[in-house]
Formats: structure tokens, C-alpha cells, sequence
């Protein structure tokens, strides 16, 4: 009787940890190997996108081309290969970018220099490399090189920056070098997003008080000169500070933006509506492009499109946090590096539209007209899927290791258990 009762009792153990085990295989593998929602953001900026450049960009693309779609097309297009470039950097490990990051900071400055040399000028700026129908903006993948660089140094040289001075200046050094280059384009604006990219993460990697204070001061100190010195940029902050002034000079193109917010209201004038984008604003599809969304979509389309990209920059934020969890601080420090980035860009762009900050040329992250720019922060996006893969890949792999411990565990425990009854059965028999 008591030898019925051990079997049953055995064989209910058996079924219950078989359960159990295969309610946990089959909750993994409903989990899936990416970050569903993080591609959905992505995708729906692109769409928004595509609607709102081929609203803004029709007047202009008529009277320049002969063809209202003319923009729109190539927009099109720009998706199409931003999408194939994620899909071909999704597939690289995060590896290559661990070892190969020197070489693109060294690829990224050897563009820079090209740019100053062969580069192609438009409207007092050269920033622009034509090699037959293609044209790179050489700054959109020094930020990103810049940004992996600076990744890779925090973590080889991480107890330099926390114990000593010099370990801090290093990377700075760098970061000097390409902004050099950068405002002989000329192009400040680029060059505020990766200084303000750079404090965050040598703050992030644990750099001193007094050394970040110190950066940040020097870093002021130094946008207030570029500016005084350069006399275009004394009439942007002279605009930036009253537009109203002389609304038809210095502040005409923020005057103009800042009717296209007036006439939007709560909910716009309804898609293809706007006025401003008849030729009154410049750069209505590009840097502009927030301003020409709010007149037709209004301050909840704003919204939705602010919403859209802090969701974006929360996740990428979210996966540097797991992978400083998991020990992967390279992955780490560039998660934060694009969550900076992305935050920060958008940041001046949507400033500088409504007369928060002076006028700067930058675009609205995977939204604005661009190919170089959407297609890099395309890439910038896959890297994020990549390290959020590579995560739950490791995540899977330690639950599997560890549940097959588990059942060795609870194997070796059966086997004991019926080896113990046997011998207590055969005691029996002998007595």
C-alpha cells in the first residue's frame, strides 16, 4: 500500500513539472526575437513622412521640375533604400561594431575632409558629396561613426575617464577634429548635436561633476563665439529673439513658420491645406517640415508625432538600461548614444520651427526630406533592433540552460527516489 501510494505520488511530480516545463517552453517561444512596437513607431513615421512631404514639397517640385511629385517620388525612393539598408545592418552582430568602430571613425573624417575638398555648395554651405545620381551628406554618418567610437572608447578605456583627467579629454580631442571640419562646411548645428550626444554619455559612463560642469561651460562659451563671430549667425539669434522686427528680412522664414502654427489651431486645415507651403516658407519638406504638419494637422498631429518619438527614444533608453544588465555596456553606451541623438535632434528641429531656439538646419528624425539623414537614422534604428535580438537571444539561452539544469536536477532526484523505494522494498522482502 505505501509502495502504491510513493508510485502515484511520483507519477503526479512527473506530470506537474512536465506542465510547468512546457508552459515555460511555450511562453518563450511566443516571445518574439525583436521589439514589435519599436518597428511599428519607425514605420509610422515614415508614413507620416511621405504624407506630409508630398503636401509641403508639391509648389516648389512644380515650378522647379515640372512635376508636383517630383520630391515625393524620390522620398519614396530614399524609404525604399533606407528600409534595405536597416534589413542589411540587422543582420550584422554587434560585434562588427565593436571591432570596426576606428575604422569608421577614420571613414567618417576621411568624408569630411572630401566634403571640403570636392563638395558640392548650395547656398553658401558645402556639406554635400555628388557621385553621379548620388548625393551623401557626409555629417548624418560622421555623428552615427562618431557616436559607435565614442561607445567603443568609454568601454576600453572606462576606468580613464572615471579615475583621471586625461582619459576624459581623449575622446573630446576627437570630437574637436570633427567639429573643425564640420563648421569649415559650414555646420554648427550638427556639431551642437554630437557635443550635446558627448556630454551625455561621458556623463552616463560615470565622469566627474566638475569635469561635466566644466564641459558644459566650455561648450557654451564656445557656441557664443561661433556665433558672434560669424555674422549670419548674429542675425539668426537677432531674429530668433524678435522675428517681428523685420519680418520680411532676418526673421521672415520663423514669421512664416510661426503662421503655419497660428493657422493650424487643435486639429490644422486638413491635409493639403496649407498655405505656406505655396512658396511663403522655405524649406517647407525639410527642415521646416514640423511647421507645415501643424498647419494642416494641428496641434494633436504634433503631438502624435512628438509621441511617436519619445516612445522611440524611451525604448532605445530602455534596451541601454537591459544591456548594462546583461553586461554589454558597448550596447549599452550606443542605445543611449541613439536615444540622445534622436531626442536632442528632434529637440532643435521642433525648436527652432516655433521660435524656442535659433534657426538651425537639422531634420526631423525619419520624417523630414533627406536621404542621407533617413537613411542613416534608419540604420540607427536597426542597431537598436540588433541589440535588443542579440538581449533576448541571450535572455532565452540562459532560461534554457538554466531549465535544463532543472530537469537534469529533477531527474537525478526521480532516479534516487526510485533506487531508495527499490532498496526499502527489498529490506521488506527480506524480513
Amino acid at each position: 500500500m505505501a509502495n502504491t501510494n510513493m508510485q502515484a505520488s511520483t507519477r503526479l511530480s512527473a506530470l506537474f513539472a512536465a506542465r510547468h516545463e512546457s508552459l515555460a517552453d511555450s511562453d518563450i517561444n511566443q516571445n518574439r526575437p525583436y521589439d514589435l512596437v519599436l518597428v511599428l513607431i519607425a514605420l509610422t513615421l515614415f508614413a507620416i513622412g511621405f504624407v506630409i512631404v508630398t503636401s509641403a514639397s508639391m509648389p516648389i517640385a512644380e515650378r522647379l521640375h515640372g512635376n508636383p511629385f517630383y520630391f515625393a517620388i524620390r522620398h519614396a525612393i530614399y524609404i525604399g533604400i533606407a528600409i534595405i539598408a536597416a534589413m542589411i545592418v540587422l543582420n550584422l552582430p554587434m560585434n562588427f561594431w565593436r571591432v570596426a568602430n576606428p575604422y569608421l571613425l577614420l571613414f567618417a573624417i576621411v568624408l569630411l575632409v572630401a566634403v571640403l575638398i570636392i563638395g558640392r555648395t548650395v547656398n553658401g554651405s558645402t556639406r554635400w558629396i555628388v557621385i553621379g545620381p548620388i548625393t551623401i551628406q557626409a555629417a548624418e554618418p560622421a555623428k552615427l561613426f562618431f557616436f559607435c567610437y565614442l561607445a567603443g572608447y568609454l568601454v576600453r578605456r572606462y576606468e580613464e575617464i572615471t579615475e583621471n583627467f586625461k582619459g576624459f579629454v581623449k575622446p573630446l580631442a576627437v570630437f574637436f577634429l570633427l567639429a573643425v571640419l564640420l563648421l569649415n562646411q559650414p555646420d554648427l548645428g550638427t556639431v551642437i548635436v554630437m557635443f550635446a550626444t558627448t556630454i551625455g554619455l561621458l556623463f552616463l559612463a560615470g565622469a566627474k561633476l566638475w569635469q561635466f560642469f566644466g564641459l558644459v561651460f566650455t561648450g557654451v562659451l564656445a557656441v557664443v563665439a561661433l556665433i558672434l563671430f560669424e555674422p549670419y549667425r548674429v542675425k539668426r539669434v537677432t531674429a530668433f529673439l524678435d522675428p517681428w522686427a523685420d519680418p520680411f528680412g532676418s526673421g521672415y522664414q520663423l514669421t512664416q513658420s510661426l503662421m503655419a502654427y497660428g493657422r493650424g489651431s487643435w486639429f490644422g486645415q486638413g491635409l493639403g491645406n496649407s498655405l505656406q507651403k505655396l512658396e511663403f516658407l522655405p524649406e517647407a519638406h525639410t527642415d521646416f517640415i514640423m511647421a507645415i504638419l501643424a498647419e494642416e494637422l494641428g496641434y494633436i498631429g504634433v503631438l502624435v508625432v512628438l509621441i511617436l518619438i519619445l516612445s522611440m527614444v524611451a525604448i532605445a533608453l530602455r534596451i541601454g538600461n537591459r544591456a548594462m544588465a546583461q553586461e554589454r555596456p558597448f550596447d549599452g553606451f550606443l542605445a543611449y548614444g541613439i536615444g540622445i541623438w534622436f531626442s536632442f535632434q528632434t529637440a532643435v528641429n521642433v525648436g527652432a520651427s516655433t521660435g524656442i531656439l535659433p534657426t538651425k538646419g537639422l531634420t526631423l528624425p525619419l520624417v523630414s526630406y533627406g536621404g542621407s539623414s533617413l537613411i542613416v537614422m534608419s540604420v540607427a534604428v536597426a542597431i537598436l533592433l540588433r541589440i535588443d535580438f542579440e538581449l533576448r537571444v541571450d535572455g532565452v539561452q540562459a532560461l534554457k540552460r538554466g531549465g535544463s539544469k532543472r530537469t537534469n536536477k529533477k531527474g537525478s532526484s526521480r532516479k534516487a527516489e526510485q533506487k531508495k523505494s527499490q532498496v526499502t522494498e527489498e529490506a521488506a522482502d527480506n524480513v
